[in-house]
């Protein structure tokens, strides 16, 4: 069974739900699927001159972009798994990215130029190269992903990536980010950029009905945030990561699918500020936060650093899954902030409606 008799399938048993917007890119994957069929890479260099190698051009990968939760992943997953050409390779992007710099560290002991080193492992060990989630928040990052895909779409990989944001919102106020823009014409040049502008996001119908801010603290209450993230991230564990904010690093200790996983302390007891809080807010449409404990007079800075993390949240429209040893009204009922810690009560109590969430959702 091929990619596009599968995807009528899973409709046709009720697995998907009709969709007309995923459809559409559903057609491009699968005229994709079809043209990768009789596809090779031309060998390079010598042996392509030895052999008379004349293979066509490569098929015009995909860029899909869209809000989160309209089915991209899936349906890159769907393609990859029907796709017709070895060797392949489907990886998210913050692992792949990993791994490059991984390689990297390893070539530069040997190689004369460890990316091309790099790049050309990757180009043969992936004719085509699936990518979920591509977002670029680390300048290390930026400043090689430019050659490295150059050096894939020289060697003839075909690339298919998912990603919340257009090429053009990539490492968006980046540092030195116009090092980075060549990277943006790449990907707009070698790659289709298509939206899936679904008006459904599927993702958050799973969480209709559950709490959302779950208390008391406790083994029940991290099993329950742990369902959330799954059931939201559709991983167990999301990738380490890190936000350039003002030249320094924001560490993030999980993230996947716009959604990130902190714990109270990392937030508000490290010596962070409004901009860190803002960086969030602009990288993620959804923050996890455990461990949130009753606040006392002693949290002053604490307390001070969640009361601006809340107002910014709140602020850009993130969704907001925590837990709590009690609930938000008997957070901090006493201390320097208590009186301004009333609004951060009636907020938190605000991003828990279904409104806040969203009304276009579904069930799944």
């Amino acid at each position: 069974m091929g990619f596009w008799a599968d995807y009528q399938d899973k409709i046709a048993s009720g697995a998907l739900k009709p969709d007309e917007a995923q459809g559409a890119i559903a057609r491009k994957l699968d005229h994709l699927a079809e043209a990768l069929k009789d596809y090779a890479p031309k060998p390079a260099g010598f042996f392509a001159r030895l052999t008379g190698a004349k293979n066509g051009p490569a098929p015009k990968g995909l860029y899909i972009q869209g809000e989160v939760g309209r089915g991209k992943t899936m349906l890159m997953d769907l393609f990859c798994a029907h796709a017709d050409i070895e060797p392949k390779r489907r990886a998210h992007f913050h692992a792949f990215m990993q791994d490059i710099h991984a390689r990297l560290h390893a070539a530069r002991r040997g190689a004369k130029d460890p990316l091309l080193t790099v790049a050309n492992a990757v180009a043969a060990e992936a004719r085509l190269l699936c990518l979920d989630e591509m977002q670029i928040a680390d300048i290390a990052d930026a400043m090689i992903v430019g050659r490295l895909f150059d050096i894939l779409f020289q060697r003839g990989s075909v690339v298919v990536t998912t990603s919340n944001l257009k090429p053009g919102d990539l490492y968006k106020d980046g540092l030195n980010r116009q090092l980075f823009l060549p990277f943006i014409k790449l990907m707009e040049e070698k790659l289709d950029v298509v939206t899936l502008d679904s008006p459904t996001d599927y993702r958050l119908g799973r969480v209709r009905g559950r709490e959302t801010f779950i208390h008391p603290l406790g083994p029940d209450a991290d099993r329950k945030l742990q369902e959330l993230w799954v059931k939201l991230t559709d991983t167990e564990t999301g990738a380490a990561t890190a936000l350039d904010v003002l030249g320094r690093k924001l560490p993030v200790p999980q993230a996947a699918h716009g959604a990130a996983r902190f714990t109270f302390a990392d937030l508000c007891e490290a010596p962070l500020g409004p901009p860190d809080y803002l960086a969030l807010a602009q990288n993620f449409r959804t923050l996890f936060i455990e461990h949130i404990p009753v606040l006392t007079p002693r949290h002053r800075n604490p307390s001070k650093r969640f009361i601006l993390l809340i107002d910014t949240l709140y602020d850009a429209h993130v969704r907001l899954v925590a837990s709590a040893e009690a609930v938000p009204e008997a957070l901090y009922s006493e201390g320097h902030h208590a009186q301004e810690f009333l609004r951060t009560v009636s907020r938190l109590q605000e991003m828990q409606s279904a409104s806040w969430w969203g009304a276009k959702i579904v069930e799944t």
